[in-house]
């Protein structure tokens, strides 16, 4: 378990003694008009109703405008030039006062009782910083079964402090555990407003990245106590327009958003060695899987970021195939997916 200094301090986030907690949920979108009523009914329809909510059209040029103007005045609406989710949700926190916020993204959905679960978390221990839920995917209108959270390796929830059915908190940082896997959502994240502001919001440094919120995650895990809720209540709807549905991209994304806080985040130093392993494992994954493709191209790419002791073996020989012209890669590539998949058996 990692016992990471902050890079500064931050003390917002207690709220011991608070007769009323109040929750803000922001919602930013951009072009999402088919999904956003309904992701806006899931939160409205709350048994523990927000007390305010903020969607940031990110610059959308579809009917986004006018699914918003069903809602008022219940939900307030932010209009900015298209600047990309990280800025959109800050956008949104900053116009809110409440004590805590939610985010939603406009394409995702909440079982009824989330948010009165995130209530129970901080009431029981008011002291928590962060907390993010469990989630399942959706696939036309359907809720798979198994969850984020069950997927996790041996030993991830150990050390998390019960405070009630379905609720705990980790008391010391989980770094370590994050950089190796990571189950954590933007859409079922809420923090301590005052707390999450002061230690600098949604990193948007890495604006633009597939899994930019893997930056934010890990910054989060560096704080305790960290609050989870394993009830899966949050559904993260998987369609054509999203990248997370991409293995890919997803891994390359979050190499490069290790690379930015191994660069940027001074108390991440104790975990270099393990965030450039993360970093290496990513990439080698993401070569294997557009060799798969027979993305080429993508392959010598990926290759050439490999560090010298990662590019030895079948990887060489992947690189290899993928230089050749083709006609002479395609039946090749074959080949040795072929027997990959007959060793495996």
């Amino acid at each position: 378990m990692s016992g990471a200094v902050p890079d500064h301090d931050v003390s917002g986030g207690s709220f011991s003694g608070a007769t009323k907690l109040s929750i803000g949920v922001v919602v930013p979108t951009y072009n999402r008009a088919g999904f956003l009523a309904e992701t806006l009914a899931a939160i409205l329809d709350q048994t523990r109703p927000p007390d305010d909510v903020v969607v940031v059209d990110d610059g959308s040029s579809d009917d986004t405008p006018s699914v918003l103007a069903r809602y008022a005045p219940r939900v307030k609406t932010l209009r900015i030039a298209n600047s990309g989710d990280l800025v959109a949700r800050n956008t949104g926190i900053a116009a809110l006062a409440t004590d805590l916020v939610a985010f939603c993204d406009s394409d995702d959905l909440w079982r009824d009782g989330y948010l009165a679960a995130m209530e129970r978390l901080w009431r029981a221990e008011p002291r928590t910083r962060a907390a993010y839920g469990d989630f399942v995917i959706v696939r036309d209108g359907v809720w798979e079964e198994t969850s984020k959270f069950a997927g996790a390796p041996p030993g991830f929830w150990e050390g998390l402090r019960p405070l009630g059915p379905e609720i705990g908190v980790f008391d010391t940082p989980i770094v370590a555990r994050l950089i190796a896997y990571q189950p954590f959502f933007p859409s079922a994240m809420v923090v301590a407003r005052r707390f999450f502001r002061e230690a600098g919001g949604w990193d948007e440094a890495v604006s633009r990245t597939v899994g930019t919120d893997f930056a934010t995650a890990l910054r989060m895990a560096e704080h305790a106590p960290l609050g989870v809720v394993r009830a899966p209540l949050v559904g993260i709807r998987k369609h054509g327009d999203n990248y997370s549905a991409d293995g890919q991209k997803m891994n390359l994304g979050d190499a490069r958003v290790l690379e930015h806080v191994l660069r940027t985040r001074p108390s991440l130093a104790p975990h270099a060695a393990l965030i450039r392993a993360s970093i290496a494992r990513r990439r080698r994954d993401a070569l294997e899987t557009a060799f798969a493709r027979g993305d080429f191209a993508a392959v010598r790419e990926i290759h050439a970021l490999l560090p010298a002791a990662e590019r030895g073996g079948k990887i060489a020989v992947k690189r290899a195939v993928a230089a050749l012209p083709a006609p002479l890669a395609k039946p090749l590539a074959a080949v040795l997916l072929a027997a990959g998949s007959a060793r495996a058996r």
